[in-house]
């Protein structure tokens, strides 16, 4: 069985789907591994240390024999449409793969009667957390989050007691407990700030507090979602919420933004009245920028002033901190290849829970209901 890695093809995107550190790993499964050229450059993982490993590293110029060949394709981002064709019936592609949005790599795969597993649809079940890709890169996002917010701030985060005077510490407050919201919590304490944070999820409150930042209480109703994630809220909530949050943001230096909702547009916490509310110098780092952002005024990748606060849009974070990014999903690809490859065969089995809900095609057949309505809408 051939495992392959392709070069990543986004703008922007540094990570690569396998490391040379677990190469072995995916040899122990039965797997041999195929690396384009040049694929773990902006990783850091250069071709000597995959051929080391124990890797295959091909030329860019051999990929299309190298797709036809493969049995399993493991990328971060969604292959194309003429890479994702070019596959050989049977063969499985997996990568971060939102099943509405990502509709030229879905009918690709179609095409190829190939299958198709998303880690964005990876259950949050016991079983599957070594498998949980948007968990471990959130993990990156939150702790890098903080670090561009100390970096902007123009204010020390932590407490200094000098002979020229006491310096307070930085005030941060995260909006959205969840990973990135409790690792960019944790980054922000351990710099010195004074951190308090605020979750729509009642549950979120110990995990808050255990970190050691103040959680917010205000007079509205919990928001539980499936999966641990938080339910879509009404106008009149989201509009309440938003005037009870804004004296904590006025007074706040920094406020970091990390709330989702799976497969929707991210939930508009923070007007740009509330920004221009801050004091002069604050920094607003609104990680959910990509998916219609937490901030009023928001644009991924790009930094912006409102007023004399800095607003920053998170644009594939995960990408910033390449070399243990990469380390973390190469990781969950092989946690989830383990389901896949047995016996020196690529069995895909619908009957388990985590294939079954993670399989937006299956030998061709577009499976996940999101994908099917985007697709006949498109018709």
């Amino acid at each position: 069985m051939r495992l392959l890695v392709p070069r990543e093809t986004r703008p922007g995107e540094r990570r690569v789907a396998v490391v040379p550190s677990v190469v072995g790993k995916f040899t122990q499964l039965g797997l041999e591994v195929v690396v384009e050229s040049g694929a773990g450059d902006l990783a850091f993982a250069a071709d000597a240390d995959y051929t080391a490993a124990g890797a295959l590293v091909v030329p860019t110029s051999g990929m299309d024999d190298a797709f036809a060949a493969a049995d399993v394709v493991a990328s971060v981002r969604p292959l194309d449409y003429g890479r994702a064709k070019r596959l050989k019936k049977g063969a499985v592609a997996v990568s971060f793969l939102s099943p509405a949005i990502d509709l030229d790599t879905v009918r690709g795969l179609h095409d190829a009667g190939a299958t198709g597993l998303s880690f964005d649809l990876v259950p949050r079940i016991s079983r599957a957390q070594s498998m949980d890709a948007l968990t471990s890169q959130a993990l990156v996002s939150g702790y890098r989050a903080a670090l561009v917010a100390a970096d902007r701030l123009p204010k020390f985060f932590p407490l200094f007691m000098t002979a020229a005077g006491t310096i307070q510490p930085a005030r941060v407050l995260v909006l959205g407990a969840g990973v990135a919201g409790l690792q960019a919590i944790a980054t922000a304490k351990r710099l010195g700030a004074r951190v308090s944070a605020y979750d729509v999820r009642a549950a979120s409150a110990d995990e808050v507090r255990s970190m050691g930042a103040t959680f917010i209480q205000l007079d509205l109703d919990a928001l539980e979602g499936a999966g641990g994630y938080a339910r879509e809220m009404s106008e009149d909530r989201a509009q309440r919420q938003r005037d009870l949050l804004a004296p904590h943001i006025a007074e706040s230096d920094v406020v970091i933004t990390t709330a989702a909702v799976p497969g929707r547009q991210a939930p508009m916490l923070v007007t740009r009245a509330m920004v221009e509310g801050m004091k002069p110098g604050s920094v607003v780092a609104d990680l959910a920028a990509e998916t219609g952002g937490n901030v009023e005024g928001s644009r991924p990748g790009e930094e912006v002033m409102i007023g004399e606060v800095i607003l920053w849009g998170g644009r594939d974070v995960p990408s910033e901190m390449p070399v243990h990014a990469s380390q973390l999903y190469a990781m969950n690809v092989y946690s989830l290849l383990t389901l896949v490859a047995k016996d020196g065969q690529v069995v895909v089995d619908a009957s388990d829970e985590i294939i079954d809900g993670c399989a937006v095609v299956l030998d061709g057949d577009v499976r996940n209901e999101a994908a099917q309505a985007a697709l006949q809408g498109g018709s």
